[in-house]
């Protein structure tokens, strides 16, 4: 759902906005809608979340938008393997993509959760435990990580709340996140 350009050899994301948080056994994440190609948007309202295996994980995609749904579709197939056990597709994910050629060209991360984890998987094959729970990617997802951040901090608000509100944030000033929001949540 976004480009990449080469700044002094060093890839950057841009477009998007996925964040997700657990708190008090409540998970949320959620995406804004916008699919960007450079400079120019192509669509409004497409939608980045998804609930996975009987609505018990939930797994947001970023990056170029046939190489995320090729990751998602990759992934759900290996929850399907591990029977929702959510740590050990994520783990038999990575490995899948460290020692696939294709995989290792995808231009993509996932962002999953369920109640209990959240992960983030990198496109080099990492996978990478957020000790706070709450996972950011996307171009937004610095701004939207540092708004969930300070909500969790300072209020009692549920997770879907601080969700959306993080994603409203980095809309208003990420000029690649639109306020077309999608949350899904684990109650």
């Amino acid at each position: 759902m976004n480009t990449r350009e080469r700044d002094g050899g060093e890839m950057r994301f841009h477009g998007t906005t996925i964040v997700g948080l657990r708190r008090n056994g409540k998970a949320a994440l959620g995406s804004d809608g916008q699919v960007t190609v450079g400079d120019m948007v192509m669509k409004q309202n497409a939608r980045k979340v998804h609930k996975l295996h009987n609505g018990t994980i939930l797994v947001g995609f970023a990056g170029s938008a046939a190489d995320a749904l090729s990751l998602f579709e990759r992934f759900e197939g290996k929850l399907k393997e591990a029977r929702g056990n959510l740590e050990r597709a994520v783990t038999e994910m990575a490995r899948d993509w460290r020692s696939d050629r294709i995989l290792r060209r995808l231009d993509a991360l996932l962002g999953v959760m369920d109640r209990e984890h959240s992960y983030v998987i990198s496109g080099s094959g990492d996978v990478i435990e957020p000790d706070d729970g709450i996972i950011a990617i996307g171009a937004g997802g610095p701004l939207a990580l540092a708004v969930c951040r300070a909500l969790v901090k300072h209020t009692t608000l549920e997770p879907e709340a601080m969700v959306r509100e993080a994603v409203t944030i980095a809309a208003g000033i990420n000029i690649y996140t639109n306020l077309n929001i999608t949350v899904e949540t684990l109650p």
